[in-house]
């Protein structure tokens, strides 16, 4: 596909795993700048089913949270006339590119990754090789559709670095081979952090319940959610670093609603805690209220989700088979005709 200059669009990659609910930190982070670029690039977004594999998953249930996480993909916004939408676990050229990329990264490559690191010490009677390989998968998802640009956050630049090293050094060994991708990073929005502790980020495994809110949760439990926000003893909405609570509701609202923080914070000043944080709460209510609608009907229609899925699927297969076919052909392997 071209763009209105006749120039090929970039390619725009991002995967993200099925944890079964879209968070705001999710939207933010992630997903709102999706929507921006599906229509300038050739956008590709996958469920990173195979990722999750490295903690232990009930299997009926993962099968059921996967679904609802592509049904909330869709709801969102993401077309699949303008963008390829698929599960990882559909390719499988991820995991033969893996393999093949393993034999170009070195183990100490892998062993100073920080979330290893971080995931190791959270997970001492599971540290299997899935997690110490983690950071391959991603590299491959990525080089295999010849990506421009991928949209991450502050945590995840580490794996886009190490994506762009196995990428130079394969090019290097055997002739261009791979795009080396640029990392893309919104200049708004970059991090959501948890409403009950403003100095972490967002995360739906936060075992407080009141910390992260779901795209697609009821209106009375964001309401409530909100009105608990931790914030600080003060009780003036402005925009200061020492203030991370009020920051971080300001930076919900703001992608909420359009607004600027700055615009935010001058018209709640001195207006009391409570009443901001019942806007800010009545925003999210209402900038997802179609999602849910939306979200709620695709659930419903099985068939409807897995057509869309297997046409993903196909799309992505045709892309990767030709980034697996030439590298296989440069690394000097026999390929059937």
């Amino acid at each position: 596909m071209e763009n209105s200059n006749n120039q090929p669009k970039k390619i725009v990659y991002s995967g993200i795993q099925p944890t079964g609910i879209i968070t705001i930190g999710n939207y933010i982070g992630a997903i709102d700048n999706w929507l921006k670029l599906q229509s300038d690039y050739n956008s590709i977004f996958g469920i990173a089913d195979l990722h999750a594999l490295t903690v232990r998953q009930n299997p009926a249930e993962f099968r059921a949270r996967a679904l609802s996480f592509f049904a909330q993909y869709l709801a969102v916004g993401i077309d699949p006339a303008k963008a390829i939408i698929y599960f990882q676990s559909h390719v499988p050229e991820h995991t033969e590119l893996s393999w093949l990329l393993n034999c170009y990264t070195y183990v100490g490559e892998m062993t100073r990754m920080t979330q290893f690191k971080d995931k190791s010490k959270k997970n001492e009677d599971n540290i299997n090789m899935g997690l110490l390989d983690y950071p391959v998968l991603m590299a491959s998802d990525i080089l295999l559709y010849q990506t421009d640009l991928v949209p991450v956050g502050i945590d995840q630049k580490q794996h886009l670095e190490i994506t762009r090293d196995i990428a130079t050094r394969f090019n290097n060994l055997y002739s261009p081979t791979f795009v080396v991708p640029e990392a893309y990073i919104s200049k708004q929005g970059e991090k959501v952090y948890s409403l009950q502790d403003p100095t972490a980020k967002m995360s739906k495994s936060d075992p407080d319940p009141n910390a992260s809110v779901a795209i697609i949760e009821d209106p009375d439990s964001i309401m409530r959610k909100f009105k608990r926000a931790v914030t600080d003893c003060e009780a003036t909405v402005e925009i200061r670093e020492d203030k991370p609570g009020i920051m971080n509701l300001l930076t919900i609202m703001s992608v909420m609603t359009g607004e600027s923080m700055e615009a935010l914070a001058e018209r709640y000043r001195d207006g009391g805690y409570a009443k901001f944080k019942q806007a800010v709460g009545e925003s999210v209510v209402e900038k997802f209220k179609p999602i849910r609608e939306e979200y709620n009907r695709l659930i419903q229609d099985k068939a409807y989700l897995m057509q869309v899925a297997k046409e993903g699927a196909d799309k992505a297969r045709y892309l990767a088979r030709k980034t697996v076919s030439k590298v296989k052909r440069k690394i000097g392997l026999v390929e059937l005709k």
